[in-house]
């Protein structure tokens, strides 16, 4: 596939309300999305980078420098064959995963165009409908937690996943369980305890949560593993996996018992590829999540997590859940049973809406030399 013309479009997203974590709250959402022209056919990708360098290094910013000034330039006016081979040709480029990924995915929207399949069918995925789940950010009071909980609930969503940080984490899940004893929950500390303060979280294993999700450093596999020892509820790593390689020392440490498989984190949608392998080739649990995505990176979450080793929800969510207005003329909706349809279309199987995407952007970077 000649790579002809590659444009880079940062946009800025006003959420449909506030969004909190343990490293702060956001109205607005920004990301880089990756517009690929190669021989009659048009590719995109989303890379989930936000402005603040908070659940990652990476921001809107690096990743239009990265991808510009090093990852671009091997790319644009050249044959590249597949997502492989595009992992071949930026291996020296150390990190900016995100970056890397927000590329590939553009990539494999191509090679499903070109052979007319979609990203279900090119992955292997086995499932026509993807069971899924809401996160829900910090709120003010536990009243309003509450609150959010129910809309959600009398939504249709069936799984609810509960930011946490120190001070707001055992009494709010435990409100929470009170009023839904049958809901599937799961917690999220966003790396925001040491192995010490973490002891706070072990009255969670009184909740009968799915699990708690990267409670320790972004940076951490082994204090995990000690943590695990710990506490009866499975403890799942996110930040601290960016790569099959890391996925493999945690399984080798036990330093977890759920992987959350996010491909921009890991590099691509290859490289989440192979983490699925690994784990399902040992029968631990995976799960799809989520960074408030556009309905171009939702798509693909879609079928990755249409793969059979991805047992519990993801946080993927409808359309609606963080956007009054998408970047597609297409709109996912929670189906009945707490799922969302996967598409069928070649490649992503959405259609952008450019006029949308030039609505939201605050720049345009036509990559030099690429339309030659």
């Amino acid at each position: 596939m000649k790579l002809e013309k590659i444009t880079l479009y940062p946009l800025k997203m006003p959420l449909v309300s506030h969004f909190e974590t343990s490293f702060g709250r956001i109205y607005e959402r920004e990301c880089v999305l990756v517009k690929i022209e190669s021989e009659g056919l048009v590719g995109w990708g989303e890379c989930v980078a936000d402005r603040d360098p908070g659940y990652s290094y990476e921001t809107t910013g690096t990743v239009l420098h990265i991808l510009k000034e090093f990852v671009l330039p091997l790319l644009a006016g050249q044959d590249v064959a597949d997502p492989a081979d595009f992992q071949r040709r930026v291996a020296k480029i150390r990190g900016h995963h995100l970056a890397k990924a927000g590329v590939e995915m553009a990539i494999w929207d191509l090679l499903g165009q070109r052979q007319g399949k979609s990203l279900r069918e090119l992955f292997g995925g086995v499932r026509e409908q993807v069971e899924v789940g809401v996160s829900i950010g910090l709120q003010d009071t536990t009243a309003d937690l509450l609150k959010v909980v129910e809309k959600y609930v009398a939504d249709g969503y069936q799984r609810v996943k509960l930011k946490i940080k120190p001070g707001r984490d055992v009494s709010e899940a435990a409100a929470v369980r009170r009023a839904y004893p049958s809901l599937k929950l799961q917690v999220d500390a966003n790396s925001a305890y040491s192995l010490q303060t973490a002891a706070a979280l072990r009255p969670l294993d009184d909740l009968n949560l799915l699990l708690i999700e990267q409670p320790l450093y972004e940076d951490d596999i082994w204090d995990h593993r000690l943590f695990q020892k710990q506490i009866k509820t499975p403890v799942c790593l996110d930040e601290s996996i960016i790569s099959p390689r890391h996925a493999r020392y945690a399984i080798e440490m036990e330093a977890c018992r759920v992987i959350n498989i996010k491909p921009g984190r890991v590099g691509g949608l290859s490289q989440a590829l192979q983490i699925h392998e690994m784990c399902r080739a040992i029968n631990m649990p995976v799960w799809c999540g989520g960074m408030l995505e556009t309905n171009i990176g939702r798509a693909s979450n879609l079928a990755l997590a249409s793969l059979p080793g991805f047992t519990l929800p993801g946080d993927i969510s409808a359309s609606a859940r963080y956007y009054r207005q998408d970047v597609t003329l297409e709109t996912f909706t929670l189906d009945p049973n707490s799922t969302i349809t996967v598409p069928t279309g070649p490649g992503l199987g959405v259609t952008v809406d450019e006029a949308r995407v030039k609505e939201f952007t605050f720049g345009e970077v036509v990559i030099p030399n690429s339309c030659g």
